[in-house]
């Protein structure tokens, strides 16, 4: 048995940030793990640029914004194993990892902090009828193929989903030279940043349709076809306006999924709203010395704000560690009216923290509220909320009472 006082579970974004933060902070000994060959996380495929502007003040590539963290990492000579799967974590914060270098290990942390990221719903959890062929892929594992491996998956493209990887694969195939016959979202608004929608579907004339979906797969051994529909206010697909469209590949960009078996595995209680796990201010799970941070806890639509994120989880998890304890967290933080969730979900009303949320759907001219009890901690007016973007308040302590729950709304 191992011993470290920080054990991260993850060397993607999060858990390298959260690594330096702990080694500025004074734990000295932290072990990264993370089970692809080397560290980076998904930014890796993430070729192209936009990263980086709210951390670095600059526009940078995937890969560029990784290897800032990465070269940080082996200057301040962190122990990282990568190559390495980690298998369970218990509630006493053991974890028990196999790797082909060390074999298999057990850990005794202090403090396990989770940073694994999400994954790419498929077409399985969406139960799309149709055959089986060849050439339905998940946004993500297109990019990997393309950007990563050098294979092209297709050249008559049909793209289910708007959200953001999808709309930068449809600017990725149109660049190699496949033809995107068009986006096709469910929702009636756009899932993406406006931006995406701007840069990779307006300025290579992709056409998207809102209310759309796919209700079957055609093809043997090969996509021959997909047959799209027009959807209700309630997402069932309209009789009468199917429309078959020939394609050789469909790419999948349906939502993401927090990573979230380990922490099960280790007690921690998820949302079912976020489907990451309940946190307080400290970034820290109901399981003390558990904590959760990044797209593990809900998913970002900035990798800034990922590693913004898991700097602040990495201060409370040095002072859990340096010190042996956290204040309390006895409030309870509600999403209210228009907000679709919140976090964290539990505050002590003695601390300064930061709230994030994202609004349930498209408002213009609006306000998010912020209360406790019958006070009005904040109020921050908008001319414009979407889903796509998250909103995050900071909240001075001086506004706080530790004697009342918060709620979130938007009026």
């Amino acid at each position: 048995m191992m011993h470290r006082q920080a054990v991260i579970v993850g060397g993607g974004p999060a858990g390298l940030a959260a690594a330096l933060r702990l080694r500025e902070k004074g734990v000295q000994d932290i072990l990264v793990l993370e089970r692809e060959q080397l560290l980076g996380g998904i930014l890796r495929q993430c070729i192209h640029d936009g990263f980086g502007l709210t951390r670095f003040g600059e526009s940078l590539s995937g890969p560029e914004y990784a290897q800032r963290f990465i070269d940080r990492v082996k200057a301040a000579n962190l122990e990282c194993l990568t190559d390495c799967t980690v298998l369970d974590i218990t509630p006493e914060k053991v974890v028990t990892a196999a790797s082909r270098a060390k074999g298999l290990l057990q850990i005794q942390a202090d403090a396990v902090l989770l940073t694994m990221g999400c994954r790419e719903r498929t077409r399985g959890a969406l139960a799309t009828p149709g055959t089986r062929p060849a050439g339905v892929y998940t946004a993500g594992v297109a990019q990997n193929y393309i950007n990563l491996q050098n294979i092209m998956v297709g050249h008559e493209v049909v793209i289910l989903g708007s959200g953001d990887i999808g709309l930068i694969m449809a600017r990725r195939m149109t660049l190699e030279g496949a033809h995107v016959k068009g986006v096709y979202e469910v929702q009636p608004y756009p899932s993406g940043l406006p931006r995406n929608i701007e840069q990779c579907l307006n300025d290579y004339g992709i056409p998207l349709h809102l209310s759309h979906t796919v209700v079957d797969i055609r093809g043997r051994e090969r996509l021959t076809s997909v047959v799209v529909a027009q959807c209700d206010e309630r997402f069932r697909p309209i009789p009468g306006t199917e429309e078959e469209i020939p394609c050789d590949t469909l790419i999948l960009s349906v939502g993401l999924i927090p990573e979230n078996e380990l922490s099960l595995a280790a007690g921690v209680e998820l949302d079912a709203r976020t489907r990451g796990a309940f946190v307080d201010e400290h970034c820290q799970t109901q399981v003390p010395g558990i904590f959760a941070a990044g797209n593990v806890l809900h998913v970002h639509d900035l990798v800034d704000f990922v590693s913004l994120e898991a700097e602040a989880l990495a201060d409370s998890a040095a002072e859990y560690i340096l010190k042996g304890s956290l204040p309390a967290c006895c409030l309870e933080v509600r999403a209210g009216q228009n907000v679709g969730h919140v976090i964290p979900q539990r505050i002590s009303g003695t601390r300064s923290f930061t709230l994030s949320l994202r609004v349930r759907q498209p408002l213009t001219d609006v306000s998010v509220v912020v209360r406790q009890g019958d006070r009005e901690v904040l109020r921050k007016k908008m001319r414009k909320a979407l889903p796509a973007e998250m909103i995050q308040l900071p909240i001075r302590a001086e506004k706080l009472t530790d004697s009342a729950d918060m709620e979130v709304y938007v009026e």
